[in-house]
């Protein structure tokens, strides 16, 4: 799979993994979806999905434990509802990625990403009563799974919840992390199974490790010293670019 894609896009797709990181440490979110958009651009959508596995499990991962290890136990206690129901249809929608055409994927992905992040930047927020709260986490849970097992990208209906539930910044992150992390080990499992994962496609993975990490560390000391509603409005504007470009060519077919 390396010999066959070529170190000039490897090492463009390096430089894109490298600016998810930034953007993944110093949010706390978007790194799959900018990953996707980003190298689907240059690679086929299939070949984007198994490049980003494993930089999500591993950054999410650190950005869980970033707190340690009790803290990220307390967060997953309490979203135990979506993370349950967010691997069940994480499972089914991952059975469906051989199956569909790559541009009703890119289309799946695109635009709930763009409205997302749209309404993000106008002001629109949503409140969730706490009646309401364990119907509205496993339902969004169910749109997040599905979304993420055929994409990888489950990031935008989770942040709509945590902020929709006043989630504190810095549970909000972890929390974050304690999801995508173990949807992406799942996604990883699933995948063995689907193909998208192999001694072939794993070893591309694994290269993108490295300017992940050092994306992370670099988003890290933003998230530390830059204010982060500032830093997260240009983000949304990144996310904005890149789902229009998604919705782009999955309309191009």
């Amino acid at each position: 799979m390396i010999a066959e894609i070529g170190m000039e896009m490897l090492l463009i797709a390096a430089g894109i993994t490298l600016f998810a990181g930034v953007v993944k440490g110093a949010v706390g979110f978007a790194m799959p979806t900018i990953m996707i958009s980003g190298i689907s651009s240059i690679l086929p959508a299939e070949v984007a999905l198994s490049m980003l596995i494993l930089p999500t499990v591993m950054t999410n991962v650190t950005q869980a434990l970033r707190q340690g290890w009790r803290e990220a136990w307390v967060s997953v206690k309490r979203f135990k509802v979506y993370l349950m129901v967010g691997g069940v249809f994480l499972v089914m929608g991952a059975q469906l990625v051989s199956y569909l055409p790559p541009h009703v994927l890119l289309l799946i992905i695109g635009l709930p990403l763009t409205g997302f992040a749209l309404m993000q930047l106008l002001g629109m927020t949503f409140q969730i009563a706490p009646a309401n709260r364990l119907k509205a986490e496993a339902m969004i849970a169910s749109v997040a799974g599905f979304i993420g097992g055929m994409s990888g990208v489950w990031g935008p209906p989770t942040v709509a919840y945590l902020t929709a539930t006043n989630t504190p910044k810095k549970e909000h992150v972890r929390v974050q992390g304690a999801i995508y992390g173990l949807g992406a080990v799942a996604l990883f499992l699933v995948h063995l199974q689907t193909g998208i994962i192999s001694a072939r496609t794993l070893p591309t993975s694994a290269l993108m490790l490295l300017p992940a990490g050092i994306g992370m560390l670099i988003g890290f000391m933003i998230q530390d010293r830059l204010d982060q509603a500032k830093f997260k409005k240009a983000t949304l504007l990144v996310l904005v670019v890149a789902g229009l470009n998604l919705v782009r060519r999955g309309m191009m077919g």
